[in-house]
C-alpha cells in the first residue's frame, strides 16, 4: 500500500497518509475540518531488491560476464567429453552383443 502526501489549500497543513490504491481520496482536512484537501503528486520510490539473487542494478560487470562465459564453456566441454566416452562405450557393448547373437545363430 502506498503512502500519499496531502495538503490543505485553506490552512496549508501537509501530511502523509498510508492508504490502499483503491481507497477513496481524503477530502476533509484533519486540522481545519474544511473540504479543501488535495492529494499531491509524489515522485514515488525506487524498487530495490535486497538479498541473495537480486542485484542493485540490472547490468553486470564485464569481468562477471567473462567469467560466466568461461564457466559455461568449460561445463560444455566437460559434458561433451563425457558424452563421447559414453557413446564409445555403448558402441562397444552393442558390437559385442551383435557378435554373440551372430555366433548363436550360426551354431543353430
Amino acid at each position: 500500500m502506498p503512502t500519499y502526501d496531502y495538503e490543505c489549500d485553506n490552512c496549508s497543513h501537509t501530511f502523509e497518509l498510508f492508504q490502499g490504491i483503491n481507497d477513496p481520496r481524503k477530502r476533509k482536512c484533519p486540522e481545519c475540518k474544511r473540504f479543501k484537501l488535495r492529494r499531491l503528486i509524489g515522485s514515488g520510490a525506487a524498487v530495490v531488491f535486497k538479498g541473495s539473487g537480486f542485484y542493485q542494478t540490472d547490468y553486470r560487470s564485464d569481468s562477471y560476464k567473462k567469467s560466466a562465459a568461461a564457466d559455461k564453456k568449460s561445463a560444455n566441454e566437460s559434458s561433451s567429453k563425457e558424452n563421447g566416452k559414453s557413446d564409445a562405450k555403448s558402441k562397444t557393448e552393442s558390437t559385442a552383443k551383435t557378435t554373440s547373437s551372430e555366433k548363436k545363430n550360426q551354431s543353430n
